[in-house]
Order: C-alpha cells, then structure tokens, then sequence
C-alpha cells in the first residue's frame, strides 16, 4: 500500500504548493488582497472554501469516530450544523457583505467591530481578536493531530513526522499566497472530500454485503446503535443540536461571506455549499456505521475509533486510490488549518499591529508581518498538538464552543438590530468567552463526548452573551447618528439587491 499511497499524497502536496505559487505570483502585494482576495471570490470558490474551512479533520475522523462508538444517535450533530449553516447563509451572509464593505472596508472581523459601533477606544477591536488568536490557536492544533494520526496509522510513521509535514505544506502556501491560496486549495480540498465521503461507505457497505447486512451486523454489536436516540439523554442531544448555534460566530467561515464577490451571488453560494454540506455530512455518519459493521464482520481491532475512515481505505482499495481517499483527509484537515492561520494573522497585523504600533504601515510591511504571524501561530499550534493523545473532538469542540458564545450573538445583532451599542457588543463578548471558559475548564482532561451529561458550554455562553449585549445596549445611550445611519443605508442597499434578483 505504502508506495502508491505514498505517490498519490506526494502528487496532492505539490498541486497544493502549486497553487500557492499560483497565488503568490497572482497577487496584488497589498494585505487587502493578501487576507481577503480582494472581495472578487466566484460563489461556487466561496462556497467550497467556506464549506471545506468548516469541515476539518473531524469530518472524516471525529464525526466517524463517533458514530462508530454510539452508531445513529451521534447524527444530532450533524442535524444541528445543517441548520445552523442555513441560518447563517439566510441571516449573516448577505448582511456581513453589505456592512462590511460600508463600514470602511472592513477586511477582518474585529475591524468590523470596531468600525460598526464607531469604537474609537478600539478595546472591542482588540478583545476580539485576542479571542481569535487563543481559540484559533487551539483549534488549529485539533487539525494538527488529525495530520499526525493519519501518518501514524497508515503508514506506521512517527506521530510527528506527520505533525511537522503536514504543518509544513499548509504553511508553505499559506505563507506565500494568503486568502487566494487558501481559498483556491480549499475550493480542490472540497471537491476532493465530495468525492471521498460518498465512495468509502460505498464500497465498504458492498464489501459487507448491502444495506441489510450492515445493519444485521451492527445490530449484533450493540442494537443501540440503530436508534437515532440510543443511550444520550436530553442534555447530551440538546448539546450536539447545538453546534449549529457556533457558526454565527466562526470568523474562518464569515469571512467568506465578506470575500464573495457581490451580495447578488449568496444564493447561488448557498445553494452550492448547503449541497456540498449535506452529501458530505451523511457521508461522514455512513462511513462511521458501515465502519462499525465491517470491523464486526471481519474481527477489525480498532484501537482509536477516529481512525476508521483511515482503516477503510487501506483495506478496501488499491494503493493510488487509497492514497487519494487520504488526501481527503488531508484536505479536510489543511483547509481548516490553513484559512484559521490567515485569520489568526490578519488580527495580529491588522488589528494588534496596524491598529496599535505602526498605524502608518506600508502595505508592504503588513504583507510581512502577515506572513510572520502565520508562521508564529502555527508554531504554537504545532507544540499544543504534540501529545497524540488529544482528542481530535474535544479540542474542536472547545474552540468551535468559544467563536460561537463569543461572536455569535455579537455577529447575528450586530447585523440585524441597530440600537445594538459597542458597550453591549464589548460586554456580552466578555460573558461569552469567559462563559465557555470556565464551563469547560473541569472538563479539559477527558475531552469531548457525545454522552456527557455536561451540557455543551456554548448553549449558556450564546445564551448570556446574547442577553447580555441586549440588556447592556439598551441600559446605555443609542449608538451615535452616524452608526444607525450607516446601518439604515446597508438596509436599503441589501432591499436593492434583492429586488434586482
């Protein structure tokens, strides 16, 4: 296996270096085009790349995993991200690409903040983005155990030979290439998962001889399995429904909604990613089910759970297409990995850097400091990832948790309500981060599970930031006349286009 495996990845690394040259030739020098592409994304690039940032190493590996253990009843997760991902293409796309654009270009998400609420002390601006870098940091490092358990188990490597050349790869193109090549690799990542996810749990429900038998099989194991409800209790299903409450708040995922081209093409963009989402998702739940079945029928030991997809394909194809089905899982795990380094960097040059130190920069000079904070946080990553034993899930689970209570009520009222005021966006982001930080503090040791009678901590941080911002914004003085006045005209440029469609 290991050699035409080892061709196929070796092929998949170089297009992805391919196209950050691609990238890095393309690109106009300036940190506009460096962190957002220019605001010129196609809807179908937008929407790949936005989809293929959302689903890391936890698509093939965690969500699999999880199923594999409990069987049906981890799809609650994904029933609560499908509806989530909806919401925020209907509520947030459109209007974060209209307010954005008029709040002074904003090209990052905290630069958005601050130039929403007129926050001229710039401390909203700051504090968000000082969240991004911790829970990016931390996100970023769930990918990077993912890319070293996927050398581990295929190829008997060592855990971090797999770390540092799969960090290494993202970091090249990243580096280079900014937005552009993360966007590009990840619209190639996507496809490549597309194709993944719907082939492995074919061929492998074939090999265990059709639907019936996989269900007779894992009916054998543990007939549990085979409910959508299982052994969870109504905490733990509330708790997976709630992942979809995180996406409001993901600046990886949102920025691609201020990159797309024109508000006119989002509904093309959704439509697009909602296809791609939903195919990639049931495929994820199948793979982890069928896996079940034919690890019982052909007496598999398998040993971590979140590796299973990984098993398959060495088992069920030829080498080269087995060395395909793991760039899949590469992809899934690089574009993530990749478009959290670049938003990570673009709060430390545009919103630490620029807005601190050297307001007067060159575009030259953000570019270089933007590429040095790529460097710097995948480095950090790298190091929280060197014990192997971290749980892929439960370090997603706590960074996703984070974005989502501390962003996501900001993001949604922000966009929706104008008598939202910078001390109630400030003071329900502090509630929510703080919230999901003491939550899950008692639990960082045992990592996440779909069978924690804990209720997922960003039920009650979305919850109390929410509250919070509504509460403080109307206790305090309305926003300034310019702030309702910039809101009111992205109103009516957002009624505009819907009515030109």
């Amino acid at each position: 296996m290991e050699t035409g495996a080892i061709f196929s990845l070796t092929l998949y690394f170089l297009a992805m270096l391919g196209i950050g040259f691609y990238a890095w030739r393309k690109s106009t020098g300036n940190i506009k085009g460096f962190l957002l592409g220019g605001r010129d994304l196609g809807p179908a690039v937008a929407a790949l790349s936005a989809g293929a940032a959302d689903m890391s190493g936890w698509l093939l590996m965690g969500l699999p995993g999880e199923v594999y253990r409990i069987g049906f009843s981890a799809s609650w997760i994904a029933i609560g991200l499908l509806a989530g991902a909806y919401a925020n293409y209907l509520v947030v796309a459109p209007r974060l690409r209209v307010q954005t654009e008029r709040a002074g270009d904003s090209i990052t998400v905290p630069e958005f903040f601050g130039k929403r609420f007129d926050d001229r002390s710039r401390a909203l601006r700051s504090i968000s983005a000082l969240v991004i870098v911790i829970f990016f940091t931390l996100y970023t490092s769930s990918g990077m155990v993912a890319g070293g358990k996927l050398f581990e188990t295929a190829f008997a490597a060592d855990y971090s030979f797999g770390l540092w050349l799969t960090a290494g790869v993202i970091i090249v193109y990243t580096f280079f290439g900014g937005f552009l090549a993360v966007s590009l690799t990840d619209f190639v990542q996507g496809a490549i998962m597309f194709v993944a996810l719907v082939l492995v749990p074919v061929v492998a429900m074939i090999g265990v001889g059709g639907p019936g038998e996989v269900i007779a099989a894992v009916e054998g194991v543990n007939p549990a399995m085979l409910g959508l409800v299982g052994d969870l209790g109504i905490v733990a299903i509330v708790s997976s429904l709630a992942w979809g409450l995180g996406y409001f708040g993901q600046p990886h995922i949102i920025v691609r909604f201020m990159a797309v081209r024109s508000v006119r093409d989002v509904p093309k963009m959704r439509r697009i990613g909602m296809s791609w989402m939903l195919v990639t998702l049931v495929g994820a739940l199948a793979t982890g089910f069928v896996g079940a079945a034919y690890a019982a029928r052909n007496g598999l030991d398998v040993a971590d759970p979140e590796t299973i997809f990984i098993i398959l394909s060495g088992l069920l194809f030829h080498p080269l297409i087995a060395g395909f089905l793991l760039a899949a899982l590469l992809a899934a795990v690089m574009s993530t990995i990749s478009s959290q380094l670049l938003v990570s960097s673009s709060s430390l040059t545009e919103d630490f850097y620029r807005s601190w130190l050297r307001r007067e920069a060159s575009q030259s000079e953000l570019v270089l400091v933007g590429r040095i904070s790529v460097l710097g946080v995948a480095l950090v990553a790298i190091a929280i990832a060197y014990d192997p034993d971290n749980n892929i899930l439960g370090l997603v689970a706590d960074a996703w948790a984070g974005f989502g209570a501390a962003f996501g009520p900001i993001v949604i009222l922000s966009l929706v309500w104008k008598r939202m005021t910078r001390d109630g966006a400030l003071a329900g982001m502090i509630v929510g981060a703080l919230t999901v930080i003491l939550w899950i503090w008692p639990l960082l040791e045992g990592g996440a599970s779909l069978e924690d009678s804990t209720l997922y901590s960003v039920v009650p941080g979305f919850l109390l930031c929410g509250l919070t911002a509504i509460l403080v914004s109307l206790a305090g003085k309305p926003p300034p006349p310019e702030v309702v006045r910039m809101f009111e005209e992205s109103e009516t440029e957002l009624r505009e286009a819907r009515s030109a469609r």
